[in-house]
This record gives structure tokens, sequence and C-alpha cells, in this order.
């Protein structure tokens, strides 16, 4: 039983390890804009990650909103199985704490495309920052 154990787990690794050799290649894009009581969030940090239940979460991008408030990420990962994409906003609008707010959106499945190159393009449209979102938590550790 023992010796099953330490097969299976030296399986696991192994797979783990050489997952983008033998995986397939999904994509994503997302756009959005973002305002701050009303007025462009300019120089935002957005990032586009694969949402991993069982390890850490794989980023597939990230960068800042322009002067205007908006964004448009694309990005790519080498899974067994659908990736899960999801847009994590940090900011501060409206806020005084410790750390930033942080926001995250699930990308539909429908957005997903197979290959580095996504076909469709997942828009947000414009998200207010100055109001509280469902889930929102805090980040300190984003950088």
């Amino acid at each position: 039983m023992r010796i099953l154990l330490v097969f299976l787990l030296l399986t696991a690794f192994y797979v783990m390890s050489t997952e983008s050799a033998f995986g397939r290649t999904q994509s994503v894009t997302v756009s959005g804009m973002l305002l701050c009581r009303g007025s462009p969030a300019s120089n935002i940090k957005v990032k586009l990650y694969d949402n991993d239940r069982f390890d850490v979460d794989d980023l597939m991008a990230e960068g800042r909103t322009d002067f205007l408030g908006r964004f448009q990420l694309h990005g790519h990962e080498t899974e067994f199985t659908d990736i899960d994409p999801k847009v994590n906003i940090y900011h501060d609008c409206e806020d005084t704490m410790p750390c930033q707010r942080k926001i995250s959106i699930d990308i539909p499945d429908d957005f997903i495309s197979a290959g580095k190159a996504p076909c469709k393009m997942f828009h947000l449209g414009i998200i207010e920052l100055a109001r509280h979102h469902r889930g929102e938590t805090r980040d300190c550790w984003h950088k």
C-alpha cells in the first residue's frame, strides 16, 4: 500500500512538472474602463490570472490603466484542464486603510480560446471603483 502511495505521488509530481509539454494552451483577453468618483482612474494595477484550485494562481498578464482609465490584457496558459481566468484590480479609490482594495472578477468560459491568440474579448465595461464590490478584499502583497 505504501509503495502504491509513493508511486502515485511521484506520478503526480512528474505530471505537474511536465504539464507544459503535455497540456493544451488556452488564452483569454479582457478589457475595461475604471472610474473613481466618476473620473478616469489612471495608473491602476490590473492583473490577469489563471485561478488554480490546488496551487498558486498563474499570472498570465499584468498592466496599468491609461490616462482615460482603460486597460486591455491578454494572456495564455498551458493546462491539462480548462483554465479559470480572472482579473484582479488593485486600487485606493475612496480608501484610507492600509493595503489596497482588490476586486476579483471571473471571466466566463465562453471567452477562453484554444492556442496563444484569443478569438474573443471579454469586455468588463465601466467599473466605478468608489463603490463596494461583491467579494472585494484587501491585498498588501501583490506588488
